[in-house]
């Protein structure tokens, strides 16, 4: 078996930052402070027995949801005046009224805001790093309340270096004064935050025969190590939780944190189970898809590592409002690349500086070469990277189980908002009310697009994570997570479905036993092509289905109609080259729908359901390929162009007035489906 060369990291990048950042940490040291081993919680009562949902569907439910919710007891989000707690995170998302900054002054929020459309699922994922610290300096007479660390918390706003630089370090560490010089005051404090938001997902999550809410127990590990974007939204199975979530300060290298999360839930025998969710690979320069087997040496220590990725991360949130990490245009290293769709939600064009290309030898540690860029504020290697995207990694992975027999980016594609209100769901255009405090308060401040304004225009409202699931219960929806019989939408409820298999009725988007026949003879999203047998050999290419049915909206603000359904596949040929390719497979993709900016007035047809049966046309069976659905609707106002209707004099930012591609004011919703894969030696045994 080839043995794929690893280059160690540069020592030098480690060095510099240590001595940037000496004044503030105690030592540069190769360990992180001592930690108690995390116990799992002995107080919790058993998971709820299995139970038949008044609404289950053997063909499966669509359910909507958000993984990606933070509270005050973020730091980030409290120091964007933001007051809720994660009770109220639920009382939102399932319908109820809550109010965001400003604040009076008494420090109670003014601003109302409320769901349009409650949702079926919320996990609140709250920044595990600094639980204990937000605890010790908002809890009046705390240990270190008047501390100056403290007094530093309370009197900042957005977001601090005081935390940054430990999520920035490669080595973890505490501050000494707010937490001793052992940690434990703050691991101790830690605890009172993470019994909020256990207690908060106990309370709201119905466990009745109704199963009209669930609520999981999670939070964020929140890696930022030099600079890139390597965090994770923890989601657990059932109320069977560790005391403590594990923090990027205690793991700061993502294979041990799988590790731990294996070994103290999964293989603990106590009915823990527990998945993680990366996001943002768009600013991770091109670390979060990184072939990384660092510290490994033999193929057989790799391929568990690859397992370990694969079943720990079965998931990835392909978009959020700091953008789309689908594909971008112009990377190298993929073959017929170019995709009109991929300018959808460039966060990082906007937040990073694009400079040159620059040769193998320059390209130093970057994990790939080709365009990089400088990441504001950066240290360490910069790039706009194929790594960076979930198509080019879904296709990487591809080259991955050739050569160990494991792919370890065999994920479904989710999405969610990472909303610092507490606001889960909060996506609907032409009322959204922001995602940050104070950052993003006011109209004019979310349709201007400088940078200076943390919450501008170059944020968007976000997503919602979808899932296939025969009823609402934390249990079936997580094992369909597992099974990645999920999907993301940039938004609206779209309902996109995917099947997979070797024949199909030429008939049966016609057929009332459509999903019957597709599970009975198929497999949905998330699966594996089966191999072929008696029946299916002489097939020639597979045949995929692609069933979608657009948002029909609310009454004050009404879906808009799809435009299109896209399927798109990648492979790697002989020689190792990558490829992806975009097959428009049903509706009108120049159907003359438009929308007008100035009234947000949409018109032109388009569908309320597609439906069409697809093969491959330039199907290979000697090479692995990768397909997933994209579900397009017609063009619509994006939230700064709504919100620009209603500006006048002063409040209006000129922007409003500028027409230019880099500040869009209309877009193209989108869901994806999770992928379906074929891999040659395992459907042709």
């Amino acid at each position: 078996m080839h043995q794929r060369q690893i280059k160690p990291p540069r020592l030098l990048p480690y060095l510099l930052f240590c001595l940037v950042i000496g004044s503030f940490i105690t030592s540069c040291s190769d360990e992180p402070y001592p930690l108690k081993q995390y116990q799992i919680a002995a107080d919790h009562p058993a998971p709820p027995k299995a139970r038949t949902c008044t609404n289950a569907s053997e063909t499966k439910n669509a359910y909507f949801g958000d993984s990606h919710v933070h509270t005050s007891i973020s730091s980030d989000s409290w120091m964007f005046d933001v007051r809720l707690l994660p009770e109220d995170a639920h009382r939102f998302a399932f319908g109820e009224t809550v109010y965001l900054p400003p604040n009076d002054a008494n420090g109670n929020p003014t601003r109302p805001a409320r769901i349009d459309r409650p949702l079926d699922f919320i996990a609140v994922t709250d920044h595990a790093e600094f639980l204990g610290e937000s605890w010790l300096c908002s809890t009046p007479n705390s240990a270190i309340y008047d501390s100056n660390y403290c007094n530093k918390y309370r009197a900042g706003h957005g977001r601090s270096f005081q935390l940054a630089k430990h999520i920035f370090s490669p080595i973890g560490f505490r501050d000494d004064e707010a937490c001793g010089k052992d940690g434990q005051r703050c691991r101790d404090a830690a605890r009172n935050n993470w019994q909020r938001v256990i207690d908060a997902a106990e309370k709201w999550n119905d466990t009745s025969e109704s199963c009209e809410r669930s609520a999981f127990i999670a939070y964020e590990y929140s890696s930022f190590r030099l600079g890139s974007n390597l965090h994770r939204n923890v989601i657990f199975k059932n109320n069977i939780v560790p005391n403590l979530p594990i923090s990027y300060i205690e793991e700061p290298l993502e294979w041990n944190f799988w590790q731990r999360l294996n070994t103290d839930c999964k293989l603990s025998n106590t009915g823990c189970d527990v998945l993680a969710i990366p996001h943002n690979s768009n600013i991770s320069n091109g670390r979060m898809f990184n072939i990384d087997y660092y510290g490994v040496e033999t193929p057989e220590q790799q391929i568990a590592r690859a397992t370990l990725r694969s079943t720990i991360e079965p998931l990835i949130e392909i978009y959020q409002h700091k953008g789309d990490s689908e594909c971008r245009n112009g990377i190298d290293g993929v073959l017929n690349s170019t995709d009109e769709l991929c300018q959808f939600e460039r966060f990082e064009n906007n937040s990073i500086y694009l400079t040159r290309d620059k040769t193998e030898e320059e390209a130093g540690d970057c994990p790939d070469t080709g365009k990089w860029a400088h990441l504001k504020p950066h240290l360490g290697p910069d790039c706009i990277s194929r790594l960076n995207y979930a198509r080019y990694a879904l296709i990487e992975g591809l080259n991955e189980q050739k050569r160990l027999g494991v792919n370890p980016f065999k994920f479904g594609l989710t999405a969610s908002t990472d909303t610092h209100n507490a606001t889960a769901g909060g996506v609907e255009e032409s009322s959204y009310q922001g995602h940050l405090g104070m950052g993003d308060n006011t109209p004019s401040k979310r349709t201007n697009w400088n940078d200076k304004i943390e919450g501008n225009a170059n944020n968007s409202p976000g997503g919602l994570f979808g899932v296939w699931s025969t009823q609402n219960t934390r249990a079936d929806l997580f094992e369909a997570m597992q099974r990645k019989e999920v999907f993301g939408t940039s938004g609206p409820r779209i309902k996109p479905r995917f099947f997979g298999g070797w024949h199909f009725p030429a008939d049966i988007c016609n057929n009332p036993d459509l999903l019957e026949t597709a599970y009975q003879i198929g497999v949905p999203m998330g699966g594996d092509l089966p191999p072929l047998n008696e029946t299916t050999k002489t097939e020639t290419s597979p045949y995929f289905i692609a069933l979608a049915s657009a948002d029909a909206g609310t009454a004050t603000a009404p879906g808009t109609p799809l435009q299109r359904l896209q399927i798109i596949k990648g492979w790697v040929d002989q020689e190792g080259k990558q490829h992806s390719q975009v097959f428009d497979v049903a509706g009108k993709p120049n159907n003359g729908a438009s929308v007008n900016t100035k009234s947000c007035q949409q018109s032109g047809e388009g569908f309320a359901q597609l439906c069409t049966i697809w093969q491959d046309p330039d199907f290979n069976a000697d090479l692995n390929a990768v397909y997933y659905l994209r579900a397009i609707e017609n063009p619509s106002c994006r939230y700064n162009a709504w919100q620009c209707t209603n500006l006048q004099g002063t409040d209006r930012p000129a922007d409003c007035d500028i027409e230019n591609s880099d500040r869009p004011k209309i877009i193209q919703e989108r869901a994806w489906s999770s992928p379906i894969w074929y891999t040659a030696d395992q459907a042709n045994p």
